[in-house]
């Protein structure tokens, strides 16, 4: 109602006036509506209006707010979806309604929808590029997306019918060995249905060839010779269907012979029978020649016999068997000589049975002799049970060996015989025992591989030789050659069914089956190049965003032609646009303004274009500002200027607001950087830059810091030069003129005492008296005490006299002397008395004493001031003594004038005491001459310093030279030393005593501690040369006594020792120090305390240090914690307390000789508790027990000096806010333990190593199975470590576990087992580790190892594989062994013995050495060979050193990535990073460990 009258209230005012509208608010009003007409959302109305136009103006801008709100919602969709490919985004429009509300759910719904279509067809082109033909578009569509949905489900379902019987084929053929299967895919064309005919004409072809193959070889298996391989075939398979088609015809022509000569010469008894088998040779010729060879030999014989035989037989018993016999056959032949002999008596019936059994070979004849008894009668029978015997054996041998000729292998001889008769039945019958697992096994074989197809089967037939031997491996190759074949072709199309396009078949094939491996080969190139183009494609455009590329297939067809168009079409589409739009947001990511995107587009695309257009336009009018103030802050160096830009929000003014902020922070930077440089160009050095900064910016600051400090220093020394320069010319010249050396004491005083700060001063002069000389005092200052006269010898400054050099005293007592004045009086803490010199003659001393100790630049005054001093009171002395001689002349003159005579006759003495005047002449003339030169002295002096300190760097170079020198030369030897007698002792031949391998153990333990001493050595030099570097870091003092309780725990509980580890309640439990080296100072000491203690215990208290039991030298900190070892050991004298502190000291002499050491190890720790800020100090009773305390501050220090007896040492505390920065930046790794108790031996042992590595390391501990799996599910860990326990099967469940867990098969393992495992539990995890990261340890030394490696390591791929040691032949495996055998190595080294002892290493186990003795025979060598697999390169060698020779070869393309490890006795520090920066692949220090050097060998021929 309030709007319906304001309404004609304006209708009737208007035509009252006459005049136009011309109201404010609604011009205002309707160029807003124009605004929000053309786009633009920016204009707003005011809302301070009163009545309708005040409420107009809020509707408006609020439908304002909402449509900008809509138009960056859909931006966004649009952007999100359209350009970057962000599917699934949604507009979300708050406070809207009506159509705006409507317009956004269509929006969003065509998001979805397209969200949809595209992520489904996604997942269906991604299911079948990975070989997943099961998938199906099952989104609803419509229009083309519907026609694109059918074309790819269509190909899909062609697809999975092809994969289908292709792969039931294979299936049948190559795995099932069921042979004749085809494969039916109905409806495809081109390529596909030309891959399906060749598969089946593939396996048609080998089925028949196989299946013939298999039939002839059964069929001469069972003895059946008649058989030929019919069947068509070519190449390899052709060769062996004439191979084995040979084989029968010889085998059969072979058979026929020696069944007719067996059945001549065994069954039908003619003798002279001879096998004649042609075309034979070979095994089949020379068993021919055999038969041959025994039936010419067994004729001769039996004729031989038989003669004689049937000579006795006929009554003529004079004839003997003379043919040459051996053997059995000799004795044959002489027992039927024999025979002839004694039965010349006996003939005709026995003689007519032995005819016709032996002779005529007719069995069964008995003697029928009348009339004879006793022997002969006895005889006859025994001929005639003989003859029945022999007959039973013969016929049953016939028997048996006639149904083997037959191929019958199931008769045995079970006729009764003994003796040799016995022993040819156990023949026969072995015999055909072979023979019939021959058959067997070949019967199997054949069956296996041609009739059940199961390939890879092998005859074994045990003790056989011979042919019978030859046929079956024959039959072993047929099989194998058959194997390969169908397998790798099975392999192949199984590859290509699963969608792996990246197999070929390379098993070597002739005839049909290559024409097939060739087929197939073809088509997997083909397709792989169809995935490789799409691929390619899809790749550039969808994720690489190489737009423009088109997918090149060629000879493809049908359905896979269509999709590479279709792939192509929308590849040009998309890049139209998106070049288009990306040119133009290039432009404003470049700054031009003034482009748009012109490219046709619709939809989604289509709004998008708009979008951008419309941000280009609204963007135009934001540069100038930001341009503005760039140019002035950055080009014309205006400070101070902000830009000012009304009207942007979001990014643009973030980005507005961080120029501004560039530019006061660059404004504030520049202008601190000016005032300080323009104090230091005015001569103000106190400044520095204070300002934040950081990058480069931050090091310009720390440069110009660093150069004010250096001016600073510069400028201070110079002052102090100047200063005592023209303090030394103004007192110099105070005394000039001056006789009196009262006078000039005084004003030496008096100017010398308030110079230096003095408080109190004594002049003192050498006096002669008749006691002798003395020091009288001449001048004072702050004092009277001119009366007082001193003996040489006599106090302080008699001392100093007597002496001749200067006596400084810095602890003066309370009630030595006063400083006093009207108001108090105070003790002087500092003194210094000064001997005055002149030609090392003492002229008197000076006494000063004063509040403050006397500063370097005052003491170098004073010594400079006194040489002055000395020349100049001995000029004044000279003076006087000339004064005293002229007076004495004058005095003499007048003595002569009023005596003239006198003075005529004295003369001569005058004269004398004129020469003497003019010698004091000259003498003063020689002391000014010599004033001039101790100024030239004293220059010189300053020269002469400055040499000096150029001499001592040198000296410390050569020093660091000879030290690298020394360590190289000493480790040369020792390397060939302890490499041959670890190959003594290991006795890999076994060809030493027991004796001798003790022999070469003791050599390799001592070689080993001469190493150790010659560590120590340069652990000791290291420190006294200051090159220790010293590493603070943030650490849990609870792994520092872990590391401690598991490493001397195992050391003291064999000895029956007590370990105890005691922290105090109040001890921090986070430390900041350098970890390391703490624990190389505790282990010294441990490891001391448990050495020399046999019996009692051996305790580390860790508490809280007191101020008050802070050793001298040491500033109280505010953390101080106090280390103790404390031990019931032997104990140290008192008087040798001081001693065990220094280099190469023990007790006594009998302490090293008892207990061994080279007294190096507390030398080190009290250096190395220096550098770390701290001391230690000891206290022991002989007999009781030592402690030996470490003090150090809970907060690393700068190393304390190293200050003599008396002087204390002063730590400055170092920064530590970089290192704790780092500490906390470096990348966090976790270690799961699995054992029974929480706190367990591994879990210790894991810590004490992650705390050794350094870094923050997390080791948490599991207790079972289900509780390890959560935490491994939970957070990703970098090392598993399990506990095997053969009666616990936790470990073994939990690797079960993991290796069901797809997520968790590549985690790295240990799996450490103290007592021996089960076989079954071995193998299993022996089957494991074949296919996961598993290593199985068996001792703690060798876990320990491998926790330190995996914790090391950047990569799990980078960890070096685990080589176990074998317990008695050598310390590498049998399969690492295997894999270095047959490798070259090439070994570079000037030093014979090394280059023998590296030979016996690598000749042990399989490898073959080249050798050359500098680097630059070592290039030529390895030009000459190119099998060479790896090189071992030392370092120091003449004519080309080490690091040249590998930067020549890296330099070198084909050498690239050649193996190269240097092997030198160079381990100073650096000599590694240099290595490795030449070019070397790795770094192994002599002397050498072999197991070390082979570990290395091995990871690197491997990786």
């Amino acid at each position: 109602m309030v709007v319906d009258q304001a309404i004609p209230r304006r209708r009737e005012t208007t035509p009252a006036t006459g005049a136009p509208v011309a109201d404010p608010g609604l011009r205002q009003l309707l160029a807003g509506l124009t605004a929000v007409r053309d786009g633009d959302f920016g204009t707003r109305l005011p809302e301070d209006a009163d009545g309708l136009l005040g409420e107009i103006a809020t509707v408006f801008n609020g439908m304002v707010d909402q449509l900008s709100l809509f138009t960056s919602e859909v931006t966004r969709v649009a952007r999100e979806v359209g350009t970057e490919g962000q599917l699934g985004g949604q507009a979300d429009v708050p406070g809207v309604s009506g159509t705006w509300k409507d317009l956004t759910d269509s929006v969003n719904a065509m998001a979805g929808n397209l969200t949809d279509q595209v992520r489904d067809i996604a997942e269906v082109a991604t299911a079948v590029a990975r070989g997943d033909l099961s998938q199906k578009i099952t989104v609803d569509v419509r229009g083309e997306i519907l026609e694109l949905k059918v074309t790819i489900n269509t190909m899909v379902d062609q697809l999975s019918s092809f994969a289908d019987e292709v792969t039931r084929v294979a299936r049948e053929v190559g795995s099932e060995g069921r042979l004749g299967g085809q494969a039916e895919v109905p409806g495809v064309a081109g390529t596909w249905r030309d891959l399906t005919d060749s598969v089946n004409f593939m396996a048609g072809n080998l089925t028949s060839q196989v299946r013939n193959i298999a039939q002839v070889t059964t069929a001469v298996a069972r003895g059946d010779l008649s058989q030929k391989i019919t069947v068509d075939a070519r190449g390899e398979i052709l060769e062996l269907k004439s191979t084995i088609n040979t084989m029968v015809d010889q085998l059969s022509s072979f058979a026929d012979e020696v069944t007719r000569v067996a059945r001549e010469v065994g069954t039908d008894g003619r003798l002279g029978g001879q096998a004649q088998v042609s075309g034979v040779a070979g095994t089949w010729r020379d068993l021919t020649d055999s038969v041959n060879s025994m039936a010419v030999n067994l004729t001769d014989q039996v004729r031989s016999i038989a003669q004689v035989a049937t000579a006795v037989a006929r009554g003529d018993l004079s004839q003997k068997i003379t043919v040459t016999a051996h053997g059995e056959i000799l004795e044959l032949k002489n027992t039927i000589n024999t025979m002839v002999d004694q039965l010349s008596s006996f003939a005709d019936e026995v003689t007519r049975v032995a005819r016709e059994v032996g002779t005529e070979g007719r069995l069964g004849g008995q003697a029928d002799v009348k009339g004879v008894s006793g022997t002969w009668k006895d005889l006859t029978e025994s001929v005639n049970v003989m003859a029945d015997n022999l007959t039973a054996q013969v016929r049953s041998i016939a028997e048996v060996t006639t149904a083997v000729a037959k191929g019958d292998l199931t008769q045995k001889i079970r006729v009764d015989a003994r003796g040799e008769i016995l022993a040819l039945k156990e023949t026969i019958n072995t015999m055909v025992d072979q023979l019939s697992a021959f058959a067997d096994e070949v019967t199997r074989v054949a069956r296996e591989v041609g009739t059940e197809g199961r390939l890879g089967g092998q005859a074994r037939v045990s003790n056989v030789a011979g042919t019978w031997k030859d046929l079956t491996d024959n039959v072993n190759e047929m099989a194998n050659n058959l194997t390969n074949q169908v397998r790798s072709i099975a392999l192949v199309a199984t590859a290509v069914a699963q969608g792996d396009l990246s197999r070929q078949i390379t098993v070597e094939a002739k005839g049909e089956v290559a024409v097939l491996a060739q087929t197939i080969n073809t088509m997997v190139g083909t397709l792989s190049a169809f995935a490789d183009e799409v691929t390619r494609v899809a790749r550039e455009v969808g994720t690489e965003g190489q737009l423009g590329g088109q997918a090149r297939v060629p000879n493809v067809a049908g359905t896979w032609k269509d999709l590479t168009d279709n792939v192509n079409s929308m590849a040009n589409n998309l890049t139209g646009q998106v070049r288009n739009i990306a040119q133009v947001t290039t432009a404003v990511a470049q700054g031009d303004l003034t482009k748009k995107i012109d490219v046709d587009a619709r939809g989604e695309i289509l709004e998008l274009k708009t979008t951008i257009n419309t941000m280009v336009d609204q963007l135009s009018s934001f540069a100038a500002e930001v341009t503005r103030v760039a140019r002035e802050v950055g080009s014309e160096g205006r400070l101070g200027g902000q830009a000012e830009v009304e009207g942007v929000s979001g990014t643009w003014k973030r980005l507005t607001e961080n120029v501004n902020e560039l530019a006061g922070n660059l404004t504030r930077q520049v202008r601190a950087i000016a005032e300080v440089t323009s104090a230091v160009a005015t001569g103000d050095l106190t400044r520095s830059i204070t300002v934040d900064a950081s990058g480069e910016v931050a090091e310009l600051k720390d440069n110009i810091n660093s150069m004010v400090e250096s001016l600073r220093e510069t400028t201070r020394t110079n002052q102090e030069q100047d200063w005592l320069k023209t303090n030394l010319a103004r007192i110099s010249g105070l005394m000039q003129g001056h006789r009196d050396l009262e006078v000039v004491a005084g004003l030496v005083m008096n100017e010398l005492a308030p110079l230096v700060s003095a408080q109190l001063g004594t002049f003192l002069l050498v006096d002669e008296t008749a006691d002798g000389p003395g020091l009288r005092v001449v001048g004072g200052y702050g004092h009277d005490a001119t009366r007082r006269r001193y003996a040489l010898g006599d106090s302080l400054v008699g001392q100093a006299a007597l002496s001749k050099r200067a006596i400084v005293v810095d602890a003066v007592p309370a009630d030595y002397v006063t400083v006093s004045s009207s108001l108090g009086a105070a003790v002087p803490l500092h003194l210094v008395v000064l001997p005055i010199l002149f030609e090392d003659q003492v002229l008197g001393v000076i006494e000063l004493a004063g509040m403050g100790r006397f500063t370097e630049i005052q003491r170098d005054f004073l010594d400079q001031l006194t040489e002055t001093i000395g020349v100049n009171v001995n000029t004044i002395v000279a003076n006087a003594r000339t004064d005293v001689l002229l007076t004495e002349s004058q005095r003499l003159a007048a003595e002569l004038r009023a005596r003239s005579e006198e003075l005529q006759a004295r003369s001569e003495e005058l004269q004398s005491s004129n020469a003497e005047l003019e010698e004091k002449a000259a003498l003063l003339a020689r002391q000014n001459h010599d004033i001039e030169t101790k100024n030239s002295e004293i220059e010189q002096a300053r020269q002469e310093l400055e040499a000096r300190a150029q001499q001592l760097a040198l000296a410390s170079k050569y020093k660091s030279e000879f030290l690298a020198n020394m360590s190289h030369e000493l480790r040369t030897p020792l390397n060939s030393l302890l490499i041959l007698a670890q190959l003594l002792a290991q006795n890999p031949n076994r060809n030493l005593t027991p004796k001798q391998v003790e022999y070469a153990t003791v050599i390799h333990s001592a070689g080993a501690d001469l190493l150790q001493l010659i560590n120590d050595i340069l652990d000791l030099s290291k420190v006294e040369a200051g090159k220790m570097d010293i590493n603070p870091e943030t650490f849990e003092l609870s792994t520092l006594r872990d590391y401690v309780d598991a490493t001397f725990r195992p050391l003291t509980t064999p000895r029956g020792l007590e370990l105890d580890l005691v922290t105090g309640p109040d001890v921090p439990a986070r430390l900041h120090t350098d970890e390391q080296r703490l624990r190389q100072v505790l282990r010294n000491l441990v490891s001391n305390a448990v050495k020399f203690t046999e019996n009692g215990r051996v305790q580390l208290r860790i508490e809280r240090a007191r101020p008050d039991e802070l050793p001298a030298g040491m500033p109280p900190a505010e953390t101080v914690i106090a280390f103790r070892v404390v031990d019931t050991g032997i104990g140290i004298a008192e008087q040798h307390l001081t001693a065990i502190f220094d280099a190469f000291q023990q007790a006594d002499g009998t302490t090293s000789r008892r207990y061994g050491g080279t007294g190096l190890g507390l030398s080190i720790s009290r250096e190395i508790a220096r550098l770390l800020g701290g001391q230690i100090t000891a206290e022991s009773v002989l007999g009781q027990g030592s402690t030996f305390t470490l003090y150090l501050p809970a907060t690393a220090t700068a190393a304390l000096p190293d200050t003599g007896p008396g002087v204390p040492a002063v730590a400055t505390t170092a920064p530590v806010e970089s290192e704790a920065r780092r500490w906390v930046e470096r990348q966090q790794r976790r270690v799961l333990v699995l054992e029974p108790h929480e706190k367990g031996l591994l879990t210790l042992l894991a810590r004490g190593v992650a705390a050794e590595t350094g870094g923050p390391v997390e080791v948490s501990t599991a207790l079972d199975v289900e509780a390890a799996v959560g935490t491994l599910a939970r957070h990703r860990h970098h090392l598993l470590v399990v506990q095997l326990d053969p009666d616990d099967e936790q470990g073994t469940a939990l690797l079960k576990a993991l290796h069901e867990h797809p997520g968790l098969r590549g985690l790295p393992v240990l799996a450490y087992h103290g007592q021996p495992l089960a076989g079954g539990q071995e193998t299993l995890l022996q089957g494991m580790a074949a296919d996961r990261p598993l290593e199985i340890l068996g001792s703690l030394d060798e876990l320990r190892e491998r926790i330190v490696l995996h914790l090391t390591a950047d990569a799990p791929e980078r960890v070096p594989s685990f080589t176990a040691p074998v317990a008695d032949r050598s310390p590498v495996s049998e399969p690492v062994v295997r894999e270095l055998s047959g490798r070259k190595v090439l070994v570079v080294d000037d030093d014979a013995r090394n280059v023998f002892a590296l030979t016996n290493i690598l000749e042990l186990h399989g490898m073959d050495v080249v050798y050359a003795e500098n680097g630059r025979k070592g290039i030529e060598t390895l030009m000459r060979h190119d099998d060479i697999d790896l090189v071992l390169m030392d370092v120091m060698m003449p004519e080309m050193d080490g690091y040249a020779a590998t930067a020549a070869i890296r330099a070198m393309p084909r050498y690239a990535d050649l193996p190269i490890i240097a092997v030198t006795a160079k381990a100073m520090r650096g000599d590694r990073e240099k290595s490795i920066s030449s070019g070397a692949s790795d770094y192994v220090t002599k002397p050498v460990d072999a197991e070390d050097l082979l570990t290395c060998i091995h990871r690197w021929l491997t990786s």
